[in-house]
């Protein structure tokens, strides 16, 4: 049963994968979502990936909500200035942002996640994971707060990976931006608390998005999929960790920490599309 019919969501980077996922089970809550990307329908993708913002705004609307699609490259202050201008005129609020919008996988060079000593990386891959990934986090969240201030609550999300709990996977910008977006978290947190706004990084595990299928086929691996290596949860169950944290009225009290989604199914007894309720997300290792 629908019951965020009052929240007003966004949800960055959800033309495919993990935004969609997001932007789909808030949908089904009943909440209003704009949904922003790059990808439009009749244009190109990112990576030749299928997914635009127009198809994930559908189906939030068929799914019981209200969805909007908005085009916004988050690499482009006046796109996000715009973006954050067209909530507060339409709702002059928002309850909920959800930073998922990431970059560093633009390129051949990046494709798959290079695991190699970083002086023999592109620092390309820094740039885009920095600017359209650490950056664009925050410059969202900035423009976010003032559209929470005034009713002195609100959510805002980033998601990220706990590399805490994983061995060094051997891509040192990866791991530093990845660990920047905790920090972001847990230091916002610490200003916005005596506001009322809650703060969070969550953590999924290894998702079957479109771009890891993708991923999968173009190296000839498709069958790995299924594999004990392969993506293990759907990002239904990263969304519905992130209607549980909206729909907790007590979310203030986690605000800084960053949370895996198995944990957090657990806690609030949601469970993956499939019904399974997937651990938290570990590194296979040999027997």
């Amino acid at each position: 049963m629908a019951h965020l019919n009052d929240v007003v969501a966004i949800v960055t980077g959800a033309s495919r994968g993990a935004g969609r996922g997001i932007a789909l089970e808030l949908g089904a809550a009943g909440a209003t979502v704009y949904v922003t990307g790059r990808s439009v329908d009749g244009g190109s993708t990112t990576d030749n990936v299928p997914g635009t913002i127009d198809e994930s705004a559908r189906e939030v609307t068929n799914r019981g909500g209200h969805g909007v699609a908005v085009r916004c490259d988050h690499t482009v202050d006046a796109d996000v200035e715009s973006l954050f201008a067209r909530v507060r005129a339409d709702h002059g609020r928002l309850d909920l942002l959800v930073n998922n919008v990431w970059g560093g996988y633009e390129s051949s060079d990046c494709r798959p996640l290079p695991l190699a000593p970083f002086w023999e990386q592109s620092v390309g891959q820094w740039d885009r994971m920095f600017t359209a990934g650490v950056r664009a986090h925050i410059t969202a969240s900035r423009l976010a707060v003032p559209l929470m201030l005034p009713q002195r609550r609100g959510l805002i999300v980033s998601t990220t990976a706990n590399l805490d709990a994983l061995p060094y996977i051997r891509n040192l910008f990866y791991d530093l931006a990845k660990h920047s977006v905790g920090r972001l978290v847990w230091a916002m947190a610490q200003e916005l608390r005596d506001h009322g706004v809650a703060a969070l990084a969550v953590a999924p595990g290894f998702m079957r998005t479109e771009r890891v299928v993708e991923a999968f086929r173009r190296a000839g691996a498709a069958d790995a999929i299924n594999g004990p290596g392969g993506p293990k949860e759907t990002t239904a169950y990263l969304g519905r960790a992130i209607v549980a944290l909206v729909s907790d009225n007590e979310v203030l009290n986690r605000s800084g920490q960053l949370v895996e989604v198995g944990t957090l199914a657990r806690e609030y007894g949601f469970t993956d599309a499939d019904g399974t309720q997937p651990p938290p997300f570990r590194m296979p290792t040999s027997q």
